[in-house]
């Protein structure tokens, strides 16, 4: 997945319309544009096109020059289009549940087999456009009875993070456009990829697609105690079996506090957090050691080599084997270098590279 056919990397097209929310852009770029090789190398190619090439309003007081237009999508393997301002102006394109001539003809020059991903309400141009017909999809929760009215054949699911139906992702709006970025990167390039990305732009290198778009909250009041401390704890502890009682206790709370306060907080329960965090444990202990699968099932905290298999199977859609022949390979030498049992070929026709099939191997519900 680090190079496409031809030898370039994989390339990147944010296409972008009047009205456009810079940070949105921006995430885009930044998340992508950090991925590297365990040798350095960049591993994506970006490009930011409109329909119409030259200068492009925001939602604020400037402006961006767009020196790209409809033709970079023709050579892109990954298509994201972000939100625009005129996405919530009544008796738009978007709000009429149909797509500009100029948009119609945009979309129709990206190839078959491309990724294509929105954020926020740029999901209102995909369904317009039939390509979330039958498909779980998501968008800002302010926006969800709009478009259960406009795309009533869309399985809209207004509670997650995002959705990932393989070639077709959805984000539910600004900050979530990280996590969708950082769950492309690491399905393509594997966790420890992904996780030096979220390091370097200081964020939480994974929260669960399936996490809630509006957590009631986010942050513990002034003087209430949080779940933050028995968290951090459980981290260091995975390899152990940890109880509920036992985390409540690290907290001084009742475990029907402990739980009620946790998932205001994290947004899942503690038991589907622990189990989260066990699978990133396995994921990394995976790529960069050379634990046999019993030895990772321990100090992940599964116990045994058949209870990982589970865990991971039913969480990724694939074997820990399987799952480290793809992504050992991609971190040491290439694509071709994991070659194997469960590995992605980025050369096979009409591909996107891993993505085109790893980007299903992640839990977003």
């Amino acid at each position: 997945m680090a190079r496409e056919s031809g030898g370039r990397r994989h390339r990147v097209a944010v296409l972008v319309r009047p009205g456009m929310l810079p940070i949105e852009v921006g995430i885009v770029h930044r998340i992508f544009g950090e991925a590297r090789s365990a040798s350095g190398e960049l591993l994506y190619e970006l490009v930011t096109c409109a329909l119409v090439p030259g200068e492009v309003r925001t939602d604020t007081d400037f402006t961006v020059n767009v020196a790209h237009g409809p033709e970079a999508l023709e050579t892109a393997d990954t298509v994201v289009l972000p939100a625009s301002s005129v996405d919530y102006d009544p008796g738009t394109e978007q709000r009429e549940g149909r797509l500009s001539p100029a948009m119609a003809a945009a979309l129709a020059r990206i190839r078959p087999g491309t990724r294509i991903a929105s954020i926020c309400t740029g999901a209102f141009v995909l369904a317009a456009a039939g390509l979330l017909d039958g498909r779980r999809a998501t968008t800002h929760w302010r926006s969800v009875d709009d478009f259960r009215r406009l795309f009533p054949q869309v399985e809209l699911d207004a509670d997650v993070l995002y959705t990932d139906e393989g070639d077709v992702l959805t984000a539910a709006g600004v900050a979530s456009g990280v996590d969708l970025c950082l769950h492309m990167v690491r399905c393509d390039h594997g966790a420890a990829v992904a996780n030096d990305v979220a390091r370097r732009t200081v964020v939480p290198p994974h929260r669960e697609g399936g996490q809630a778009q509006y957590v009631r909250r986010p942050v513990p009041e002034p003087r209430v105690s949080s779940t933050g401390a028995a968290r951090a704890w459980a981290l260091e502890h995975l390899d152990r079996p940890l109880s509920l009682r036992e985390l409540a206790a690290r907290e001084a709370m009742s475990v029907r506090t402990f739980t009620r306060r946790f998932r205001e907080e994290v947004g899942m329960s503690p038991v589907q957090w622990l189990t989260q965090q066990r699978i990133e444990r396995a994921r990394q202990l995976l790529e960069e050691t050379g634990m046999t699968v019993d030895r990772i099932a321990g100090v992940a905290g599964f116990g045994t080599a058949a209870s990982l298999r589970q865990h991971f199977q039913a969480a990724l859609g694939v074997s820990p084997r399987a799952y480290r022949s793809t992504f050992r390979g991609l971190r040491d030498g290439g694509a071709d270098a994991g070659a194997g049992p469960g590995s992605v070929d980025s050369r096979s026709a009409g591909s996107v590279g891993a993505g085109a099939v790893g980007c299903q191997w992640a839990v977003v519900r």
